[in-house]
């Protein structure tokens, strides 16, 4: 674990890590197609208009074509029932084309969205959330791991950070990244609490915490009073900041990059910490953006790739 005494933290930067990441995954691809011609096929479905969904569905097509990886793109109307989706779903589970499916959530509010997790086919459930594949990674026996925790733990493996035997505090419950990573992290022998919006005192978790993860959607709610000296800091978060003088507070040397941002396209992003605070007192930290938001695309072409090898057993 780095030292106290440590002032700046250092980077923990997840594009290079994504990168590496994606390149290893097109060499896969490459290998299958020339040994066995087969092409991994993902499946994006995408319902309704929410801009922010449409960005990351967006995201990750283009990232299918870094890798090689075939994109199945699906666009459903805001008002299409959980019959119409379940029709589609069922399609995809189906067809011998199809390697992955990814149902971009969150969906509209008329569809029943634990339904339409429950119908996607296990093998195909790149995005690990079907409740098969969710019981096999609390067992110890992961399929398809969910793609932002999976990421979280490939971030510290590539920089080397040791994780068994450390005290880690995860700050959220989610089922897409609070509990998976929490029972990744357990099953790499570090000492797991999980805290959330009912916790008592979360600071005096907190600071225990060699590896402290923040996924709660909060902007900038992990101050220094929540962060061991030295510790390192996974910040998942994505939240907008439109408001330039608190920017200027926030980001520190980084206050007049953020600004321009703001003035340019009305907004910068920040994530669950304060990226000052947890600058001078962190060991290793996390950028928003530059972190963990790349890793989750790229674990996502790699579960690809993995699904498109388990169905034909290779």
């Amino acid at each position: 674990m780095v030292s106290p005494e440590k002032t700046h933290a250092q980077i923990l930067d997840g594009r290079v890590v994504a990168d590496q990441i994606k390149q290893e995954v097109a060499a896969n691809v490459r290998q299958l197609l020339a040994q066995y011609n087969v092409k991994p096929c993902l499946a994006a479905v995408l319902v309704g208009n929410d801009d922010a969904s449409a960005v990351y569905v967006r995201n990750k097509v283009r990232a299918c074509a870094e890798v090689g990886i075939e994109s199945d793109q699906r666009r459903l109307p805001a008002n299409t029932t959980t019959e119409e989706l379940l029709a589609l779903i069922r399609d995809l589970n189906q067809s011998e084309k199809v390697d992955g499916i990814l149902v971009q959530l969150p969906l509209p509010k008329q569809i029943d969205e634990a339904t339409i997790i429950s119908a996607v086919d296990p093998a195909k459930d790149v995005d690990g959330f079907h409740p098969t594949n969710v019981g096999l990674l609390a067992m110890g026996r992961p399929r398809f791991v969910p793609c932002t925790p999976a990421g979280i733990i490939e971030l510290l493996d590539r920089h080397q950070i040791e994780i068994a035997g450390t005290n880690a505090c995860v700050v959220g419950r989610s089922q897409i990244v609070g509990r998976p990573v929490a029972s990744l992290l357990l099953q790499r022998h570090a000492t797991v609490t999980i805290c959330h919006s009912r916790t008592r005192n979360l600071p005096d978790f907190t600071r225990q915490a060699d590896i402290l993860i923040a996924a709660i959607g909060r902007a900038a709610f992990i101050r220094s009073n929540f962060i061991k000296p030295g510790a390192v800091v996974i910040d998942v978060g994505v939240n907008k900041l439109t408001d330039p003088n608190q920017a200027q507070s926030l980001f520190g040397a980084e206050a007049g990059k953020r600004i321009e941002a703001i003035k340019s396209r009305g907004y910068t992003l920040i994530g669950d910490v304060h990226p000052a605070e947890a600058e001078a007192l962190a060991g290793w930290r996390t950028p928003v953006p530059g972190g963990v938001g790349l890793l989750t695309v790229a674990m996502l072409m790699r579960n690809t790739l993995q699904a498109a090898k388990w169905r034909r057993g290779l």
